[in-house]
């Protein structure tokens, strides 16, 4: 059996997205903005909730269309309100489109939303040495920074965190802990 890191449940879904997803680097702006609206409907809940309700949020959001939800009217606020498929968060929702504005700024600014975000880790991950649960940390300097930034630029939901989080799930660092099969891979 593969040992996996401490906080994987039995669920398939769970160990598939630590197997084939979480800590692996990614560079493309659309998968990174999805990664983005979901870390940002996570908080305050358990990401199991999220990843049962992934394909929901994919269908709801028009697949994560950045450039698509930037533009979205109210009336598809008050769709996206309606939807009990999806995390029906007021707050939120608003954050998602606004959030979606604010990532097409960075990219204008940066060429990339990826050339902005990886800037903080020097354009490689940095990989961790964590052996048990208790030493892996839930936030650090780095997404201290990058927290502040995106929140300067008027990013909501995007605490520290929050934004560490986001580093993990897209390989920003590998905190696979030493046990884990992932670690080295």
């Amino acid at each position: 059996m593969k040992q996996r890191c401490f906080w994987v449940t039995d669920s398939k879904l769970y160990q598939e997205y630590h197997d084939t997803e979480w800590g692996i680097p990614v560079y493309d702006d659309a998968t990174l903005f999805e990664f983005l609206v979901l870390e940002t409907f996570q908080a305050g809940v358990s990401w199991s909730t999220i990843l049962n309700k992934r394909e929901n949020f994919r269908k709801a959001f028009d697949a994560f269309d950045y450039q698509k939800i930037a533009t979205y009217p109210e009336s598809k606020f008050t769709e996206l309100m309606q939807d009990a498929g999806i995390i029906r968060n007021k707050l939120k929702i608003r954050s998602a489109i606004s959030n979606a504005q604010l990532f097409i700024e960075i990219q204008k600014e940066f060429g990339s939303f990826s050339n902005f975000v990886w800037g903080y880790v020097n354009k490689k991950p940095i990989v961790n040495e964590f052996q048990t649960k208790a030493v892996v940390p839930a936030t650090t300097e780095i997404s201290d920074k990058l927290s502040k930034d995106l929140k300067k630029r008027g990013f909501k939901f995007t605490g520290s965190t929050v934004m560490y989080a986001y580093m993990q799930a897209v390989g920003m660092v590998n905190d696979h802990t030493i046990d884990c099969f992932k670690h080295k891979n």
